[in-house]
């Protein structure tokens, strides 16, 4: 059986999928690819992984870093997978290319060579958001672009992190809007 809950942030409403003991799902409610990755049927229920993710985000949307991480389950290729560990690595108020987590997954894991727009899509495809911060993901030439959760709560997020926006922008069309 998979569970659902429901968090209310500053930045809209999110639901928490689990399987009774790590989190599966982190998703803005209506976000694209929302929510995938959970069964036609699911259980609404108050469990201990909810409330240690609803603590984490507390703490996040309070301004502060969290110091601990709710135990995770990733559903995904081991390509995806490689992707999200390294989401995991970029360090809070701080952004990286989609080219450069291509370098760090080539590097780190022993693959070969991969286009920045592979890295995207398993970036798009992340369910976790925000734990596993997608939304420090930013294109070469500083476009807040591919954010599932629409760009308005990546710019939201990035600005709660303190991040530097000063060669960042919002591109007139594209996958971000």
């Amino acid at each position: 059986m998979q569970y659902i809950n429901h968090y209310a942030s500053p930045l809209g409403g999110i639901t928490l999928g689990s399987d009774g003991e790590a989190l599966l799902g982190l998703w803005f409610d209506g976000q694209k690819y929302f929510p995938d990755i959970l069964p036609k049927e699911w259980k609404s229920a108050e469990l201990p992984i909810f409330q240690q993710t609803k603590r984490w985000l507390d703490i996040y949307f309070g301004g502060d870093i969290p110091r601990y991480t709710p135990p995770l389950r990733m559903h995904g290729s081991a390509f995806r997978q490689c992707v999200w560990k390294a989401l995991l690595e970029i360090p809070y108020g701080q952004t990286v290319t989609y080219g450069e987590i291509a370098g760090r997954v080539v590097k780190g894991y022993g693959l070969g060579n991969m286009s920045a727009q592979a890295v995207g899509g398993a970036v798009g495809h992340n369910a976790i958001s925000i734990i596993i911060p997608c939304h420090r993901v930013v294109g070469a030439n500083g476009s807040l672009t591919g954010y599932a959760g629409g760009i308005t709560k990546k710019v939201g997020l990035l600005k709660l992190e303190k991040a530097n926006m000063d060669k960042l922008f919002v591109p007139k069309e594209g996958t971000a809007l």
